[in-house]
């Protein structure tokens, strides 16, 4: 879409909804368009793709026919906007509900639905309908993102377009292509799933994104219809957890505590350690290695761990643990062999995966706009472009669009009529856009899954705002409501609530703690005095944000690896401050931090919002380089291994032979045991 477009579309919503007979489109033609050169055919095509266009953003345009003779000609049809069907109801919240709708709506950062997130909300602002609220101390739960092939299974869901993917299969541990109806997307165990139809095998079935071996392809020009009522969250419900099995592994002495913490050490015979044991056929341990059994419920969920661990560990059993480490470790390798592209970034500017901002785009928060100026009448232009997300010249290119369109005739009283001489915005003529447009199918799942999500939080639960502001939304989304049940967010609630109860009480108290803390990149414990200051999740992860007397700066603490944690009789130094604005960033740059150049193929460019990219570039085929702030750097290898293929280190070239230096010496292990002599 052009600019001369987005004016074009904004001019005919304008003129379509403020008729009450409907326009014909001879009218519309010569008033709207100013068409005079193209044929009926060609400008047919292009009036239908507006319409087409109208609809995505939330307008039906209704078709008004008179009864008797010549009612079935082109000419004399007429077409027009209800001004009540295509709009947001009133929808009225209490601090209280705006509170919980606000976490809601925050939970999205940088997870598929999150742009949604903050279009719905600013359409909730522009009617009016949000108040200001506080958020409660101590509690910002977030959902993690779930990479690409989450976003592109949404925007086929909804879309009811089917897609095709490389799956592996659990049960035959084989990669197969399949072609699926997406249906549904949820979280259960702390994985995400699709549940659709398999057209090749012609039947329901359940999908684990984490088993997707290549890119999601949409196919745009088929369609499908989901299942009256589905509800993901009910289909999920029947998967019953896999049971506990028991893995047999080598670990180096004195390495891996965190694994230890887990495992239990296998008695072995006095024999020479490496000799072959005559009754498994396996070798026994080798000098310097400690033979473990680690219980575990999903081989690649366990093979994503141990493959991080390289060379400190090698799987004995079972076979298919041995296979998800092993393919993890030579997708890594493989991918760390190819090619260098040419490493060259744009200016640098805050990074991200999402597409470049269109003249759709500005259509859609233009409408967003004029109602919300109409009920904030006299901000300053910096506090609305601030609220926007974007810089005051992009706000100023679209009020002047804005204030050169209107009705057909042109006329000053036609056309809106908005005023920042000042620098403090006014808008005195609306042209009836003075309520938002109602809820996407997407804006209604990202503020309907966020509020259900929350549901797991009980302090969030109580008290019955988070009950009343799901009944309001969803009477407000109406039939895009009803979609939301093809998706389910995760659990949010802690492991450990009492852990996450102690942090909260010294955070709203103003004491210092003191933790015994396990960091896997160090893989020590030590002991921290803390000062706390905000409580964080990623899904059912909680962190504790602090500053770190003994690293003398803030620092991000994993609840789950908390050893122990009380108060240490001291209050906190008043001077500790959080790192920033809610939402929390789970990296803290510093001056001092590593810059890296890293790859990521197709499947991994979420990694670059994970990871806070300063900046990014695209490359031919879906992939993108990323520069990225680390600041400990002994850990990238382990990140690398663990991510099987979806990322390469290129910069600094000292860390790059790392980390294939240690992929190679991990799978050196595999080749070596795959050689031994069996009788």
């Amino acid at each position: 879409m052009s600019a001369s477009r987005t004016e074009r579309l904004l001019n005919l919503l304008i003129a379509l909804l403020n008729t009450k007979y409907g326009l014909r489109r001879g009218e519309l033609r010569e008033k709207v368009y100013h068409d005079t050169t193209s044929s009926d055919v060609a400008f047919g095509r292009m009036f239908e793709r507006d319409k087409g266009e109208l609809r995505q953003f939330g307008f039906d345009v209704e078709t008004v026919t008179d009864t008797g003779w010549g009612s079935d000609d082109p000419a004399t049809t007429r077409y027009r906007i209800g001004k009540e069907s295509n709009r947001l109801p009133d929808v009225s919240l209490s601090p209280e509900e705006c509170t919980v709708l606000i976490l809601a709506a925050q939970l999205w950062e940088h997870a598929a639905l999150g742009s949604a997130a903050v279009d719905a909300v600013r359409k909730l602002q522009a009617a009016g309908g949000l108040v200001d609220a506080e958020l409660p101390t101590g509690v910002q739960p977030r959902i993690r993102p779930a990479g690409q092939a989450f976003e592109d299974l949404v925007a086929a869901m909804h879309a009811q377009h089917p897609v095709r993917f490389s799956y592996l299969a659990g049960s035959t541990g084989q990669e197969q292509e399949r072609l699926v109806e997406p249906w549904g997307l949820g979280s259960r165990f702390g994985q995400w799933y699709l549940v659709g139809q398999d057209r090749g095998r012609g039947d329901k079935r359940f999908f684990r994104l984490s088993r997707l071996t290549s890119a999601v392809t949409v196919l745009e020009k088929k369609g499908f219809t989901p299942p009256a009522a589905f509800n993901v969250r009910a289909e999920l419900a029947a998967l019953a957890e896999l049971p506990v099995q028991s893995a047999v592994v080598d670990v180096e002495q004195g390495r891996l505590l965190g694994l230890r913490k887990r495992a239990q050490p296998v008695s072995e015979p006095a024999p020479e350690p490496g000799a072959l044991d005559l009754e498994s056929g396996a070798r026994l341990p080798a000098a310097g290695r400690d033979r473990l059994t680690v219980p575990f419920r999903d081989a690649e969920t366990l093979g994503e761990e141990l493959a991080s661990y390289g060379p400190r560990v090698t799987v004995i059993s079972p076979p298919e643990l041995a296979g998800a480490v092993r393919r993890r470790l030579t997708g890594a390798a493989a991918f760390a062999a190819r090619p260098v592209p040419d490493v060259a970034f744009p200016e640098a500017g805050r990074a991200g995966r999402t597409r470049k901002r269109t003249s759709e785009d500005q259509l859609k928060r233009m409408l967003q706009l004029v109602p919300f100026l109409v009920h904030n009448q006299g901000l300053h232009i910096s506090e609305v472009a601030a609220r926007f997300g974007i810089t005051r010249k992009a706000l100023e290119d679209d009020l002047r669009i804005l204030i050169c369109s209107g009705l057909p005739e042109g006329y000053p009283d036609d056309l809106l009529d908005i005023q920042w001489d000042d620098d403090h915005v006014f808008i005195t003529q609306d042209l009836d856009l003075t309520r938002p447009v109602r809820f996407t199918v997407d804006e209604a799942c990202a503020l309907l899954t966020g509020l259900e999500t929350l549901n797991g939080l009980p302090e969030i639960a109580e008290g019955g705002a988070l009950e009343s502001v799901t009944l309001k939304l969803m009477a407000a989304a109406g039939e895009e409501g009803v979609k939301a049940a093809a998706l389910s967010g995760p659990e949010v609630a802690p492991g450990n609530s009492a852990t996450l109860e102690t942090a909260r009480t010294a955070i709203r108290s103003g004491a210092q703690l003191h933790l015994r803390y396990f960091s896997p990149q160090r893989d020590a414990v030590s002991d921290r005095d803390v000062d706390p200051l905000r409580l964080y999740s990623l899904d059912n992860t909680w962190y504790l944000e602090a500053y770190c007397h003994s690293a003398q700066g803030l620092r991000n603490f994993r609840l789950d690896r908390i050893e122990a944690l009380e108060p240490n009789g001291r209050p906190a130094a008043a001077t500790a401050k959080p790192a920033d604005s809610f939402p929390v960033k789970l990296f803290t740059p510093n001056d001092d931090d590593t810059v890296v150049v890293v790859e990521l193929a197709p499947r991994g460019t979420g990694l670059a919002d994970d990871y806070y990219a300063e900046r990014t570039a695209a490359l031919p085929g879906g992939g993108m380089l990323a520069e990225i702030r680390f600041g400990s750097t002994g850990w990238l290898p382990m990140f690398v291994a663990q991510h099987g293929g979806m990322v390469r280190i290129l910069q600094p070239d000292a860390l790059a032979n790392a980390s294939r230096e240690w992929l190679a010496a991990a799978l050196a292990q595999y080749e070596a045991s795959s050689d031994r002599p069996i009788d």
